[in-house]
């Protein structure tokens, strides 16, 4: 897969436990959803972090995540601006995320990326 925009905009948080039901849902139906209908959104993936194992240094290592967010959503934008515009306001204040989701949430970490090679 090819990135074709110029930025990612990486998203990553944890959820209370009795509410990581209605979060996977309504991320997954609604929230991302909307966002991919915002003009300069490209593409959306969400992922869950897992401890794994890696060569490095000529060893075995075993990585653990304890301490990061579980949750990371990876956005594809054509432009940074894309982040303050209407579209993206609207979008994240829409449905059933900014009253059921976002106050379950915490460890929250937001992060632009500018891609280096074209």
């Amino acid at each position: 897969m090819a990135f074709e925009g110029k930025f990612l905009f990486v998203v990553r948080m944890d959820v209370s436990p009795e509410k990581e039901g209605v979060f996977n849902e309504v991320y997954d139906t609604e929230h991302v959803e909307d966002i991919l209908k915002v003009p300069g959104v490209l593409s959306a993936a969400r992922y869950r972090t897992e401890e794994f194992e890696v060569m490095l240094g000529g060893e075995k290592k075993r990585i653990s995540p304890a301490g990061e967010p579980s949750y990371l959503t990876v956005y594809e934008l054509e432009s940074a601006d894309v982040l303050t515009g209407e579209g993206w306001a609207e979008a994240v204040e829409g449905g059933r995320w900014p009253s059921e989701v976002r106050p379950h949430t915490y460890n929250r970490r937001h992060r632009l990326y500018r891609r280096l090679q074209s």
